[in-house]
């Protein structure tokens, strides 16, 4: 048990049976007679859908401490991501809608921590930021001054998001996987 203050991104927990994984988490104290409030943001681990909670501080919550293995990730399709475990070479499904955005930054060949609860796989463990390079987008532009002016970029793994107009097509960048929203160029090597 954990109580609402402690809550970190990527916990799991179970509330009233179901089981959610923790996406963001917020302390609020209170003050004077007021106490503390903690907002977290769960994906449910069933259906995928996301849901905002409000716990008091002191409100104990179970925490879930899946088993991890490290899987190679296979391929994808509409209902699922199928990883291998590399000595044995078993697939194990797991549904997208478990992975959230996530399943659609994997790439082949990569090696990701898969979540086991009592045998059945809950999800991975993914890095908020990670590295993409821009398969399109328009030409870079360089202007004077500060602008506020974003252009769409295709990404080489099929999204589309907004980047700044310096960007230009092949370049690589840092990109929040939960939000889908451009943070940096990456630094080159």
């Amino acid at each position: 048990m954990v109580t609402a203050s402690e809550l970190r991104p990527g916990m799991a927990l179970r509330i009233d049976g179901t089981l959610y994984k923790v996406i963001d988490a917020d302390y609020h104290g209170g003050q004077g007679k007021m106490g503390g409030v903690a907002h977290a943001k769960l994906r449910n681990l069933e259906t995928g859908t996301m849901r905002e909670w409000r716990f008091r501080s002191g409100e104990l919550i179970e925490e879930i401490m899946p088993e991890r293995q490290n899987l190679q990730f296979l391929y994808k399709d509409e209902q699922a991501s199928y990883f291998m475990h590399p000595d044995t070479f078993e697939q194990v499904p797991v549904d997208n809608a478990r992975l959230g955005r996530a399943a659609d930054f994997l790439t082949v060949e990569m090696t990701v921590p898969v979540e086991f609860l009592d045998g059945n796989p809950i999800g991975i463990v993914f890095p908020d930021i990670v590295e993409v390079k821009v398969a399109d987008t328009a030409p870079a532009v360089h202007s004077q001054g500060a602008t506020n002016v974003w252009k769409e970029a295709r990404l080489d793994n099929g999204l589309t998001i907004m980047v700044p107009p310096f960007i230009s097509p092949g370049e690589t960048i840092r990109v929040d996987v939960e939000r889908s929203i451009y943070v940096e160029r990456a630094k080159k090597k």
